[in-house]
């Protein structure tokens, strides 16, 4: 199963900087060192309008469709999530390489098979990640089902595709 321990909402403050510090990386032009498992979203404010960024891990890289697959730590309460419900045009940029894409949320099945794959080809990260944003997950199939119904999987996809 899968057990909330605390209560964690996105960061702010000291830590807010912290977790923007590989933005600051980015735009220095060493994106590279993170190779694919890091990009860097930009979005459009829904509130503000302008561009904003965010650097995300990437839980899956499907070389068929070009499409990168990542999840919301804080679920529908992130800021870069609910702005792409309402712009879903963004931008990403892996490594060196940027170009425009569409964001979608997974339907909740596809979220629960995503999260269990991650768990499979990363178990380590997979049982210490969620410890981070708040939860336990025992390891089971249902716990990493019951995490993805806490969370939100979203899937950028190259304009076009």
């Amino acid at each position: 199963m899968h057990e909330p321990i605390h209560q964690v909402k996105p960061p702010r403050g000291l830590s807010r900087l912290l977790y923007r510090l590989p933005i600051l990386l980015y735009q220095a032009g060493l994106g590279w060192l993170f190779g694919k498992r890091f990009l860097l979203l930009t979005h459009t404010g829904r509130v503000s309008g302008l561009p904003r960024q965010v650097v995300l891990e990437v839980i899956r890289y499907d070389e068929h469709s070009e499409s990168y697959y990542v999840v919301s730590a804080f679920g529908e309460q992130a800021d870069w999530f609910r702005n792409i419900q309402l712009t879903p045009e963004v931008g990403i940029t892996i490594g060196r390489r940027c170009m425009g894409a569409l964001a979608l949320t997974l339907p909740q099945e596809d979220a629960e098979w995503e999260l269990l794959d991650y768990a499979c080809r990363s178990p380590l990260a997979a049982r210490l990640l969620p410890s981070l944003i708040g939860y336990h997950v025992d390891g089971s199939e249902e716990g990493y089902r019951a995490l993805a119904r806490q969370l939100k999987i979203v899937r950028f996809s190259p304009h076009g595709m």
